[in-house]
């Protein structure tokens, strides 16, 4: 049928084409024009606007070690739970869903509970009181304190997003086969050797993908460091929201989204090639 009507694949494919272009292409487009010139014209003022920021220093920093910082942690924990899910039997899914309910808060009410919980009159130092750690209200997010507030933002962080790299690894372990670790065991490997000469080569493709993904939305991050920091811990997102919303300035607002794709897509780049995943050698 499909051979006497060449196009119908392309009709049937057109909506998608016409969804993309509209809510996707287009404005890319808008931002990238918006962000490389001025009044209409081709230039690079908004660039230099954006570099001489006095926030574009901090909010570089800031964003480069928070996504150091945490993306390493959540994997290693995502690949711990996901081990230990995949060793369980009854009650699996209810662990599951349990480790999965950060997933259904937001991102600003994530950083709204951890702003209760480390704020001066937070239930943290009302534990520390209690315990009489310390005799006076601490002030962990202040700019007086920027390694707690740092330290703090990374725990919410990691608190927050975790649970997806978990999801993709859980995925990734399932599709390893039960007979290579079988075999494994007769031939007297290890449960440390087993992962690393087994498991993690296997789940390689839920790894690239976790840490691709995980990479971008911490290039992203911005509601719970406004929650938790505000402007005492400027970001990538944070600038450029400041630079529309108080400011009124689109195209220095554009330069920020438009470098943050481009780290982005960097980082991508090199996830694909540092974590090369060979089909052929897929179970």
């Amino acid at each position: 049928m499909t051979q006497n009507r060449p196009w119908i694949p392309y009709l049937l494919i057109l909506p998608s084409i016409v969804f993309l272009a509209l809510l996707f292409v287009m404005p890319l487009a808008q931002t990238i024009w918006l962000a490389v010139s001025d009044d209409g014209v081709p230039s690079l003022a908004n660039m230099q606007r954006m570099a001489s920021d006095i926030n574009f220093t901090r909010s570089v920093q800031n964003t480069f070690l928070l996504t150091i910082a945490v993306v390493p942690v959540q994997v290693a924990i995502a690949l711990a739970m996901g081990t230990i899910v995949s060793k369980i039997g009854r009650g699996r899914e209810t662990i599951l869903w349990i480790w999965t309910i950060p997933l259904g808060i937001s991102d600003l009410a994530a950083g709204l509970v951890w702003l209760s919980i480390l704020q001066n009159t937070g239930y943290f130092n009302s534990l520390l009181f209690g315990l009489g750690v310390i005799d006076r209200q601490a002030s962990w997010l202040s700019y007086q304190t920027p390694v707690a507030l740092f330290i703090a933002i990374a725990i919410a962080e990691i608190w927050r997003g975790t649970a997806i790299v978990m999801i993709i690894i859980v995925a990734g372990l399932n599709q390893v086969p039960k007979e290579f670790k079988e075999a494994a065991e007769i031939f007297g490997a290890g449960p440390w050797t087993r992962f690393w000469k087994i498991t993690l080569p296997l789940i390689r493709p839920a790894l690239q993908s976790a840490l691709i993904l995980r990479t971008v939305l911490a290039f992203e991050v911005f509601a719970v460091v406004y929650a938790l920091g505000g402007r005492n811990f400027p970001v990538l997102v944070g600038e450029a929201y400041n630079w529309q919303s108080q400011n009124q300035n689109y195209g220095v607002a554009a330069a920020y989204a438009v470098m943050i794709m481009m780290v982005s897509l960097a980082a991508t780049l090199i996830y694909l090639k540092a974590i090369k995943v060979d089909p052929e050698r897929l179970p």
